[in-house]
């Protein structure tokens, strides 16, 4: 038999309920997962979780029905938050995260200069799926990559930084960008841009032995 099958009923009432929930929801989890929106919405929760547990408690003595409550209420929350700082929104399989959803059919060159046009209008998240492209692009062309379909922005990092390790200090960030922002859904911004196009730079400037 499982064995918390086998533990004593827990006895707590609604203040205890309360305060456990509070506890819980001020982890460093939650609060580095979001910015105000999240905190308000963590606010709004845990009152209703109160009110909730005002109900439950007045029909339950030993408040065993709202304990029960407030832990799938934490569990879901638990789901939200990490959902909303994009932990399971990238982990996908690695196979659905290639750099190039199809063979590379641009030169470095060409992927360098529309990313140029989308960053100068604004579609930063596009600029950076173009920008990183193009610094896989480039780093096949100087031979420090090899011609690998499915190839991962991390799998990039490896791969490059076995050949060349100097480029692992701007590669790694980048990749991390991009991953984030085409695979997770997290905003383009003129910042993480920047990041791509260092290691965009450093692809073609620095000097490597293969």
């Amino acid at each position: 038999m499982i064995s918390f099958l086998q533990e004593p009923p827990v006895d707590i009432d609604r203040d205890q309920a309360a305060q456990e929930a509070a506890k819980e929801l001020s982890k460093s989890a939650y609060r580095e997962s979001g910015g105000s929106l999240i905190e308000k919405a963590l606010a709004k929760v845990m009152d209703w979780i109160r009110d909730l547990l005002d109900s439950l408690t007045g029909t339950s003595p030993n408040g065993h029905a709202g304990l029960a409550m407030l832990i799938g209420l934490l569990v879901l929350i638990t789901v939200v938050v990490l959902w909303r700082a994009g932990v399971l929104r990238t982990s996908r399989k690695a196979t659905s995260q290639a750099v190039f959803d199809t063979a590379r059919p641009q030169s470095a060159a060409q992927y360098r200069s529309l990313a140029e046009r989308e960053a100068a209008s604004g579609e930063y998240a596009l600029a950076i799926r173009s920008r990183f492209r193009a610094c896989v692009a480039e780093l096949t062309e100087r031979t420090v990559l090899d011609e690998r379909a499915g190839r991962t922005a991390y799998e990039v990092v490896a791969d490059a930084s076995r050949a060349a390790p100097v480029l692992r200090e701007p590669l790694q960030p980048a990749a991390l960008v991009f991953t984030e922002v085409v695979y997770g859904n997290r905003p383009g911004t003129p910042e993480r841009y920047s990041v791509v196009v260092a290691a965009d730079d450093a692809a073609r400037t620095a000097r490597v032995t293969v």
